[in-house]
């Protein structure tokens, strides 16, 4: 590299700008001043920057990481031109940038602290990006609705549905609590379920008496009919729907009856007071 005069040498302000042009990028007011500068020094410092990165990397700099596409493609070619042309050049170089000096080599060492720090930028690891909470948010499900089992008469409704049900009118006898009542029974074999359902009859005291089911199965001795449950009327009461409870498999049904018995009922009845009957067939 042939040495020039101090007026062939950039100052310090250039130097200034073309090592934050490398490393940082200019303003727009730096672009500007530096763009009002020599342009013919500028170029010649902005090659001398390139000539000693690429004498650094030759000189074994090892492996870097992966600087900008357009740097690395200039820095490769022009290092392999200048360390052709310049083998000397490669020799080590001075980590401090010197003020003004006489002679090539000595901007060329300058330009080496620009390239150091181009270096050890390429080198140190990224900045870890600060950690991020995601947030997920979901959309808020709500909870089925509870279904509401169907009320008795509901339930006897869709029983009337059914093509194996069976249903029977109910008439009052003659005990004097069965007075006015009217009713009838439905009964399905096939899911032993069945209600009763009354206009009429009386409330009680369960504490007293209360209304008992029995179920005369044509299968079974008529003396021991099968017990359907035991039910009360409430006070006011004009018309219910009682489930029928067969304690054991009905497996004929021939009638029903409603007996009046003491609190809890009775295992077996004595019939002393049948308020209504029903018969099948």
């Amino acid at each position: 590299m042939s040495e020039t005069g101090p007026q062939d040498q950039p100052d310090d302000a250039l130097v200034d700008l073309l090592i934050k042009q490398v490393t940082e990028g200019l303003s727009p007011a730096e672009q500007r001043a530096l763009d009002a500068l020599d342009s013919s020094s500028v170029t010649e410092a902005s090659q001398e920057f390139e000539r000693a990165a690429a004498a650094i990397s030759l000189a074994g700099a090892g492996p870097l990481q992966a600087p900008p596409p357009a740097l690395l493609a200039r820095l490769e070619a022009q290092a392999t031109s200048y360390a052709a042309a310049h083998p000397a050049a490669v020799v080590p170089l001075t980590v401090a940038r010197p003020r003004r000096s006489r002679g090539s080599l000595g901007w060329f060492a300058a330009a080496a602290c620009l390239v150091l720090a181009v270096i050890g930028w390429m080198r140190s690891p990224p900045a870890p990006l600060p950690p991020t909470t995601q947030v997920i948010r979901e959309t808020p499900i709500a909870p089925p609705a509870p279904v509401e089992p169907p009320t008795p008469a509901e339930a006897r409704t869709a029983l009337l549905g059914a093509p194996t049900a069976l249903k029977l009118a109910l008439g009052a006898t003659k005990d004097p609590a069965a007075a006015g009542v009217t009713g009838d029974v439905v009964w399905d074999p096939v899911t032993q379920k069945g209600f009763l359902h009354f206009a009429g009859l009386k409330s009680n005291d369960p504490s007293v008496m209360q209304y008992q089911i029995w179920i005369f199965d044509g299968e079974r001795d008529k003396r021991y009919p099968i017990d359907g449950g035991v039910f009360d009327v409430p006070a006011n009461a004009t018309d219910i729907v009682i489930p029928i409870r067969a304690a054991v498999l009905v497996h004929k049904p021939a009638a029903f009856a409603v007996t009046a018995e003491k609190p809890g009922g009775v295992v077996v009845s004595d019939r002393a007071h049948v308020i209504v009957l029903g018969a099948a067939g």
